[in-house]
């Protein structure tokens, strides 16, 4: 197993504001479970899938015990990933009190949809405690004896500076309301240090492509080493260009990709972009040990992001996305020295491997799974469609 550093940052005012590197299994689960049980007076749960399984029915539980407490519980799930929730157990939740409601696409006629979706994976308590990351609920993301869970990360923000705008936010979204609150969502830890968390959302048909930007503009001002784990990394134009200038600046530019995948032929996409990534000297690691699902960057030792943001059309067009943004070398220097650890575990591809496993007929397979997959993207994204799934 990689090493799962904690991450504490601390403020010099006030010790109980910190934010700390989460990781999926049991760390993830069993601070989730914490935090529903310490909840003293509210909880806003915003998810994309959350899966009736074991883990499923933890959560469902501990959900329930909170609301026998006289919690006020508001739980805002997306109505395609979540699809197989159990109306009885929604119905369940209702009868104990608990506020649930499935997130409708922009635009839904006689089950016909346009593909923006609630992506984002948010548990906010009593306006001082938040986790925000990419881990889903269900059982892949918690692992068991005998299989390791899904990559993937998150933060746990203990700020009232954070929390409280981040409550409001959830609101607005589980009450419909049509304006959201668009100022940033920002805390200094502690100020002698310049150390700063911010909230990064990306929200197309609202107008706010913050994440996205921020990876634009922080591969711009790389200096020395950038770090990006990306599970569905399918880049738009503007940020490969980004890629390849700062490693043209002598830049170390690593990208850690899925060696495993729940979407071979998106992994089978990505691979098309290999050859031309090797070529501007982007070193590329394939993780194997279990599906990659991050979504994360370090730029410096300085500057992080962590969240549910992917590197493709649908999260930057199509969904509702979160990240955490870090200014901080503490956090940066851990949470890079953890990413090592993963790329020591991973394979490194390299122009000579890639040439002994991509025969002719490879390179046309994933030559038209990139055509594919990039045209896939675009229809899920803008184009009307029908879920058949019941």
């Amino acid at each position: 197993m990689v090493n799962q550093p904690e991450q504490k940052i601390h403020n010099s005012n006030n010790s109980s504001e910190r934010v700390e590197l989460v990781h999926s299994g049991d760390d993830y689960f069993s601070r989730l479970r914490n935090i529903i049980r310490q909840a003293k007076t509210e909880i806003h749960f915003q998810t994309y899938i959350f899966d009736n399984d074991s883990i499923g029915n933890e959560i469902v539980e501990a959900l329930k015990e909170a609301a026998c407490r006289n919690v006020k519980i508001f739980i805002l799930l997306d109505g395609y990933g979540s699809y197989s929730f159990p109306d009885k157990v929604v119905n369940e939740h209702k009868l104990k009190g608990i506020n649930i409601r499935f997130f409708s696409p922009f635009f839904s006629a006689n089950n016909f949809y346009i593909g923006r979706r609630l992506h984002h994976k948010i548990v906010v308590a009593d306006e001082n405690i938040a986790l925000i990351g990419g881990i889903n609920i269900a059982d892949k993301y918690h692992g068991s004896a005998t299989e390791q869970p899904w990559l993937d990360y998150a933060v746990q923000i203990e700020s009232t500076a954070i929390a409280e705008p981040l409550r409001q936010l959830c609101e607005n979204i589980y009450l419909k309301k049509r304006r959201y609150r668009r100022k940033s969502i920002q805390s200094d830890f502690y100020s002698e240090n310049g150390t700063s968390v911010k909230i990064l959302r990306n929200d197309w048909v609202k107008q706010g492509n913050e994440i996205h930007k921020a990876y634009i503009n922080s591969l711009r001002k790389a200096d020395k080493e950038v770090i990006i784990v990306a599970s569905y990394f399918l880049p738009g134009r503007r940020l490969s260009n980004e890629l390849k200038k700062a490693a043209k600046k002598a830049v170390k530019v690593k990208i850690i990709l899925s060696g495993i995948s729940d979407l071979p032929i998106v992994m089978r996409a990505t691979q098309y972009l290999y050859a031309s990534l090797l070529n501007q000297g982007i070193e590329l690691f394939e993780w194997k040990k279990s599906v990659l699902h991050g979504k994360l960057m370090v730029i410096d030792n300085e500057w992080s992001t962590i969240g549910s943001f992917n590197l493709n059309h649908l999260s930057s067009y199509g969904s509702i996305e979160m990240n955490a943004e870090i200014n901080s070398q503490e956090f940066s220097e851990k949470l890079y020295t953890h990413l090592m650890g993963v790329i020591e575990q991973s394979e490194k591809i390299t122009v000579e491997t890639l040439k002994i496993r991509n025969g002719v007929v490879t390179r046309l397979k994933s030559w038209f799974a990139y055509r594919l997959v990039r045209i896939a993207l675009i229809i899920v994204t803008y184009i009307p469609y029908k879920r058949f799934l019941k």
